[in-house]
């Protein structure tokens, strides 16, 4: 039997927030049943993978040890836009002939856009 992505899944303190705000980097819609406490994107949609956003109490602390990489046909637009959806620019990075930023979500959790490897 062949593993496959189900969800992708972020804890945070309001699920309906951080949702909100990965709809619009995603431009997917929330699914009809998000609250603060459980919100998802893609959920019994052909649309792979889900999203999943579950509150939890406590907040965030460390680095992620596994993040989204996001590709962009013009990555430096893509940043624009998701800083004006309320991403947290952290970093450029320009290594191994690739280029990449790093950004947070408004939970602190970090991502990258890059262009096409």
């Amino acid at each position: 039997m062949a593993l496959r992505l189900g969800n992708i899944t972020l804890d945070c303190a309001n699920a309906l927030d951080l949702g909100g705000f990965w709809s619009g980097v995603l431009e997917r819609p929330l699914d009809p049943d998000a609250s603060e406490y459980f919100t998802s994107i893609g959920r019994g949609s052909d649309q792979s993978p889900t999203w999943m956003f579950i509150q939890v109490p406590e907040t965030k602390t460390a680095k992620n040890r596994m993040h989204i990489d996001l590709m962009a046909d013009d990555p430096a637009a893509e940043v624009q836009r998701l800083i004006g959806l309320g991403a947290v620019h952290i970093a450029d990075h320009d290594e191994w002939g690739i280029n990449w930023t790093v950004l947070q979500d408004p939970s602190g959790n970090e991502f990258c856009v890059s262009g096409h490897h």
